[in-house]
């Protein structure tokens, strides 16, 4: 037996080897796709991204047809006319060279994009000719059609993959595109579809002579999949209207849902910018702004100490831990001594219980609260790291989830912070207590306190903040639909509720009631720090707001950040007000407030650091380049209600040809 087992084994092997071979070679020939690269010829066929809608089916985003001209090195003809190919391309000849250098690179023998992106009109003249230029041949696509000139940050850009990218995804070849940032981004793979291919035969002369094996392994393009976003366009389009000559970011949540209804950044830019042949120059311009910034998403990751909106949460941790109640009451005297001598200022004086203490905004209640809650304990350490699990219970100190490619975490310091901070010990409450009233290592993004607000609106619990409403045949991710219950209990949130319902009623916000809307809202105002000449110099606060509407089963959460703004009720207060009108009246009733917005600008504040060179020089910009009316000098005044409409600035002129 054992004779015969090993001549068995290797005839088996034998076998099936003589077998694999025999189906390779005969039975499956598609392997030699890989193998005959010289006798034929891919050809992709591109599908159509899938559109953009708002919440209300307002299209957003759309195509257009576009040509991209591609080469393979090794079938240029020695003889082309270099000077006629280039003045049909509109290129000069060192373009050419570069081109067809970058191309080589890539590989001599395979297709990449000489030139991408020309529209009808650019590519007409080049068409009647293009056989005369033999190793040069087009390739239809569509690229994006922006039906609105407002929401840049929300969209993203289409841009061509890099070599990472193809390396880390064979999907991708040389020329393709793909989404970057907003959702562009993260809904890549549902919005871009599935290219087709064409495999065609060539005879030894290098010429087409049909599709290979009748098209055997040819494949359809699928168009990707429509999306519905839960954006409101007409409160994102009012909102960026409201923030021309303004720096900061507003975010509008529905409490019920988590869905966002306005994600604002400003200064911001024209979407429409970033199509066509000029969309690498305007790109560049929009990158080099090291001072507007407007590609910085200020809505998602600007980290702001988030100042009074803060003592909400001061407040609830409070009750939570049962070191307050409504009636507990402290005696402000325009703040209150702490410390070994030191003084918090206040604004308030006389006696002040939570009511008050909210629509007020006494420093000196929610001080002594925030060091009742750490004083609890024996140990600050573990008394911090209680105060922070409860604050973090309302999504913050982390990253959030939500379903945009960018963001910050925030900070909520820990008792690991203040180890670092202070090594050899030796702190207490009175040395934080600071972040009572949202100031010391407390951060927060907009995001981050619009999401605060909807969990207050909510007494309780919150849904992870997301921009997808819809996709065609698809269910959304379950983690936008399961529900974020916080560590104080829901009795808690109704006194709090009625102190910032008093906000607006007999508080600092007085001035911003919306008659028939039972707004619940909250101040702020954020020290300002920079950096001037190598001092650390403090500027105009930051204007801080935050808050829901109605009272009673709210339907709009919102935080307003503006950079430099000064009192939460000068700049950010109105802007929510008007915001929140806008979305729950479709109509504004509240002029006064619209107009003061408007006429204001904050430029003069921004030349205090840095300058605002793109800001005020956009203007000597060629027409057909770049940025927006958003960032540019102060309008006229407006002295009557004007239509809300976002100027656009210059664009591409290969738009919608």
């Amino acid at each position: 037996m054992r004779k015969v087992l090993l001549p068995t084994i290797i005839i088996i092997a034998a076998s099936l080897l003589v077998i694999r071979i025999f189906y390779l070679q005969i039975i499956d020939d598609s392997f030699k796709l890989k193998s005959e690269n010289n006798a034929i010829k891919k050809v992709y066929d591109y599908p159509e991204r899938g559109y953009i809608y708002d919440r209300n089916g307002k299209l957003l985003v759309a195509n257009q047809a576009s040509y991209d001209i591609m080469v393979i090195p090794r079938e240029i003809k020695k003889d082309l006319n270099i000077a006629e190919f280039c003045a049909l391309l509109n290129i000069t000849e060192e373009e050419y060279h570069k081109r067809i250098e970058k191309a080589k690179v890539y590989s001599p023998r395979l297709p990449s994009v000489f030139l991408s992106q020309l529209n009808k009109n650019e590519f007409a003249a080049f068409q009647e000719k293009i056989r005369k230029y033999e190793g040069f041949y087009f390739q239809k696509r569509s690229l994006r059609d922006y039906e609105v000139d407002y929401g840049a940050n929300i969209f993203g850009f289409i841009t061509q993959v890099n070599e990472k990218q193809i390396a880390k995804n064979p999907y991708y070849n040389s020329g393709d595109l793909i989404g970057k940032q907003g959702v562009e981004e993260s809904y890549e793979e549902t919005l871009r579809g599935i290219k087709g291919v064409k495999y065609i035969q060539k005879d030894k002369y290098n010429r087409e002579i049909g599709p290979y094996k009748e098209g055997k392994y040819d494949t359809i393009a699928v168009a990707g999949e429509d999306i519905n976003l839960t954006i409101d366009a007409t409160l994102q389009k009012y909102g960026e209207e409201l923030m021309i000559n303004k720096r900061g970011g507003i975010v509008a949540i529905e409490p019920k849902s988590g869905e966002i209804l306005a994600l604002i950044t400003a200064p911001s830019y024209d979407p429409g910018i970033l199509v066509g042949r000029q969309r690498s120059k305007n790109y560049t311009l929009l990158y080099n702004d090291s001072i507007s910034k407007p590609l910085y998403d200020r809505g998602l990751l600007a980290e702001y100490p988030p100042g009074s909106p803060f003592k909400i949460l001061t407040g609830l941790v409070a009750l939570q831990e049962g070191v307050i109640n409504e009636q507990t009451t402290f005696m402000c005297h325009h703040g209150f001594s702490y410390g070994g001598g030191r003084f918090m200022k206040c604004h308030g004086f006389g006696p002040h219980q939570l009511h008050n203490g909210i629509y007020n905004s006494c420093n000196t209640y929610f001080g002594q609260a925030y060091m009742l809650t750490i004083n609890k304990y024996k140990d600050p350490g573990q008394a911090v790291d209680v105060w922070s699990s409860h604050v973090k219970s309302f999504g913050l100190g982390q990253f959030m989830g939500y379903d945009l490619p960018t963001g910050k975490r925030g900070n909520i310091p820990t008792s690991k912070t203040y180890k670092r901070i202070y090594p050899n010990g030796g702190w207490r409450s009175s040395t934080i207590v600071s972040n009572a009233i949202g100031q010391g290592e407390v951060l927060m993004t907009p995001i981050q306190l619009a999401n605060m607000m909807a969990t207050v609106a909510n007494q309780g619990y919150y849904y992870t903040p997301h921009i997808i409403k819809k996709i065609e045949g698809e269910k959304i991710d379950e983690k936008f639909t399961t529900k974020h219950v916080t560590t104080v209990d829901q009795k808690y949130f109704p006194p709090v509720i009625s102190g910032l319902f008093d906000v607006y009623n007999k508080g600092t916000a007085y001035s911003l009631r919306v008659e028939g809307i039972d707004i619940c809202g909250k101040t702020g105002t954020a020290e300002n720090f920079a950096k001037i000449n190598g001092k650390r110099t403090q500027l105009k606060d930051h204007s801080i707001f935050v808050a829901f509407a109605p009272k009673d089963n709210p339907k709009i959460a919102i935080a307003v950040m503006i950079e430099n703004g000064g009192f939460g009720a000068t700049v950010a207060g109105p802007i929510a007000s008007l915001m929140i009108e806008k979305y729950l009246r479709k109509k504004i009733t509240r002029t006064d407030l619209e107009i003061r917005v408007l006429n204001k600008s904050l430029l003069s504040e921004y030349a205090k650091v840095g300058g605002i060179s793109d800001a005020l020089k956009i203007e000597s910009v060629p027409k057909d380049s770049v940025l927006q009316a958003k960032i540019v000098k102060p309008k006229a005044p407006v002295t009557t209600a004007p239509k809300t409409e976002v100027k656009k600035t210059a664009v591409d002129t290969t738009k919608k040809n």
